[in-house]
């Protein structure tokens, strides 16, 4: 008896131990599979929103989501099947898609003060009836790449204008790698470069390359779950629209400043290059876009009277070298034909932020509708 008891322990932990090994093989199988077929952008097209929930009004954005049901990824694909824009387009509409930076976004405003629902508002037809409707695809950081690469996605979207809002401060060469989400999709990026023959360093440190392990779901777990938070905070986010956590107090904008020149890491005055400004990766823009007309926009900035303000327009930017950025914007532009508007000074200094960049919904307003006389011209040039 004490035989015949042992010898089925003994057959219960064996078969235990082969439980547990074909587990542990199975996992293996699994993270090595995932590995190789690296499904993260078919999964981020998998989406509560548009379907379940509605669409956001703005890419997602966000660091906390406690307080403004948002957060950040860089999984392309999921911003997009999350944002309104994912939804057939009408026949009767005329989609204009608006690409930038945290003020096309909208920091600091509400959905329908933000560029895009400014020029929603004026209720714009085209010659041939057509409504035209704006969606906002800015994202937060400035860089040009960062554009370019929002735009290569935003072009599936059967878009028949895309305008563009920049300025300086995302033309310096050094930060086209620095937004986040440029650095978390290198393969997309060094296909920009190859293309397009970029002035770019494919192989630039910053570009984020996972090793095997890293592909797994183990070392793609925090991709997972953000994928994952994202469609479960679209809940609250249906409910109560609150999507960026705005503070308490608003800093203005500094208005005074040092005797101070500089500018990104020049100390002194000096002459802008091409080398210095990605003009380059603007092009590529206008050359990835095709038959789709873009129309670019300096867009408007503060413009100080205080302390030093010979010296400097705003705490972005010293007189020197913004002064030499819009010519050398208005020569390519008039060189290579792109339709743009130099807004730069159209909105008073009191309806700007926290930044030099960030416009109150009075100033919005007027950006939007400096802009939908042109907006409806190269519509019926369609």
């Amino acid at each position: 008896m004490t035989t015949e008891n042992g010898s089925r322990q003994q057959n219960t932990w064996l078969t235990i131990v082969r439980v547990l090994i074909i587990t542990a093989l199975l996992f293996v199988a699994c993270n090595v599979i995932f590995a190789l077929l690296n499904p993260l952008e078919t999964l981020g097209r998998v989406s509560l929103y548009n379907a379940v929930l509605p669409g956001r009004e703005r890419l997602p954005y966000g660091e906390d989501s406690a307080k403004s049901y948002n957060l950040s990824t860089s999984n392309i694909p999921a911003m997009f099947a999350s944002h309104v824009s994912a939804r057939p387009k009408v026949d009767d509409e005329f989609r204009v898609i608006v690409i930038g930076d945290s003020g096309t976004w909208g920091w600091l405003l509400e959905n329908p003060d933000t560029l895009a629902g400014q020029i929603n508002v004026q209720n714009l037809t085209t010659a041939d009836g057509k409504r035209v409707v704006a969606y906002n695809l800015g994202y937060p950081v400035m860089a040009l790449t960062k554009d370019v690469l929002i735009l290569e996605e935003a072009l599936k979207l059967q878009p028949d204008l895309i305008v563009w809002p920049v300025t300086l401060e995302s033309f310096p060469r050094a930060k086209q790698v620095f937004p986040s989400i440029v650095q978390n999709n290198a393969a997309r990026v060094r296909s920009l470069i190859d293309r397009f023959q970029l002035n770019l360093n494919p192989n630039d440190p910053r570009f984020v390359d996972p090793d095997l392990l890293g592909k797994t779901i183990i070392g793609q777990r925090r991709n997972l779950a953000d994928w994952l938070r994202l469609q479960a905070l679209g809940f609250s986010w249906a409910a109560t629209r609150i999507d960026q956590a705005k503070p308490a107090e608003i800093k203005p904008r500094q208005s005074d400043f040092e005797q101070d020149v500089s500018w990104q890491d020049f100390k002194e005055p000096t002459t802008l290059t091409e080398n210095d400004l990605a003009f380059d990766v603007l092009g590529a823009g206008f050359k990835m876009a095709g038959d789709v007309p873009v129309l670019v926009i300096n867009e408007p900035m503060f413009i100080s009277a205080g302390q030093n303000s010979d010296l400097r327009y705003n705490s972005f930017y010293p007189r020197w070298a913004y002064d030499q950025y819009r010519a050398l914007l208005n020569d390519k532009a008039a060189a290579n034909n792109w339709p743009t508007l130099d807004l730069w000074d159209s909105i008073a200094p009191d309806e700007f932020t926290d930044t030099p960049v960030h416009l109150t919904p009075n100033g919005m307003a007027q950006f939007a509708k400096a802009i939908g006389e042109e907006v409806l011209q190269l519509g019926n040039r369609r």
